[in-house]
């Protein structure tokens, strides 16, 4: 496709690029990456190579290096680029801004200048993550990097253990190990989990069941790749296994089915569906 440069109002935009096939970019992201004055990229080699492969043009445009190490001169050197009248592209290294990636300093900067925020929305590993996981997606929690260090990776699954969500972090190859065991020791080893690796690349790997099988699974690899681990939510056993009966009972004297089932499955920490399916069938003998 030939990708031509055309007014872009001024403005920060904060555009997703993919987190591994280059083709999971939108139609809008390449049109600002082609339309934009400025670029400023978490890592510029990565930004180039993408815009060399969609065939979008520098034409002369900078290209600069914006990241977690870039202080308060450098956000204010790219305001003062947007309150001048230019429009302003950022991209992060994979995936979407602010997203366990740079970006928030910088919005929230612009947001304080009054000047234009918008995004062009796109890829996030995590949402990815959850899609195929097979774990409850009607709530859960992107929590991000754990600290590395045992204890104070202990201390911040503690308080996040009784959440009545699907859990997403990001980890390291190098830790995937230790952190699986922390979560066997703190969640305990047969919470329902998945583990998914170079999602949307050649070597895509999703791993699901118990913590104490993801444990067997990498015990002695060495792997690759970003990693993305799920955990499901407290209480996610069998339905069978909960006395749910009594409550969908009562909550249905007084509510819609559909209701009832939201309230009970938020009550006793079950997936939404699994508790919906039940009150259906409890309807339909009923009747």
């Amino acid at each position: 496709m030939n990708f031509q440069r055309k007014p872009l109002p001024a403005g920060l935009y904060f555009v997703s690029t993919p987190i591994g096939s280059a083709r999971d970019i939108t139609l809008r992201a390449l049109d600002i990456l082609a339309s934009a004055d400025v670029i400023a990229s978490e890592d510029t080699r990565t930004t180039r190579k993408l815009m060399d492969i969609h065939g979008i043009p520098l034409d002369g445009r900078k290209v600069i290096a914006h990241h977690d190490h870039s202080g308060p001169a450098a956000v204010q050197g790219l305001v003062d680029l947007v309150s001048s009248g230019k429009s302003l592209a950022y991209v992060s290294e994979a995936g979407t801004p602010l997203i366990a990636d740079p970006g928030f300093e910088l919005g929230r900067a612009m947001a304080e200048a009054g000047l234009p925020v918008t995004a062009a929305p796109g890829p996030v590993a995590a949402v990815c993550a959850l899609s195929i996981s097979g774990l409850s997606s009607d709530k859960f929690l992107f929590a991000g990097f754990l600290p590395s260090g045992k204890s104070q990776r202990d201390k911040a699954l503690a308080e996040l253990r009784d959440l009545p969500f699907t859990i997403i972090f990001y980890e390291s190859p190098k830790r995937i190990q230790e952190m699986l065991a922390s979560l066997a020791d703190i969640m305990g080893p047969e919470r329902e989990s998945a583990v998914c690796r170079e999602l949307t690349k050649k070597f895509e790997e999703v791993r699901r069941g118990t913590i104490a099988d993801l444990i067997e699974a990498f015990d002695g690899r060495t792997v690759k790749g970003e990693i993305v681990v799920l955990v499901g939510r407290k209480g996610a056993a069998q339905i069978e296994d909960v006395d749910v009966d009594a409550a969908l009972r009562a909550a249905m004297q007084t509510m819609r089915l559909k209701d009832a089932a939201t309230a009970v499955s938020g009550a006793l920490g079950l997936p939404r569906r699994q508790v919906y399916q039940r009150a259906l069938d409890m309807d339909k003998d009923a009747k």
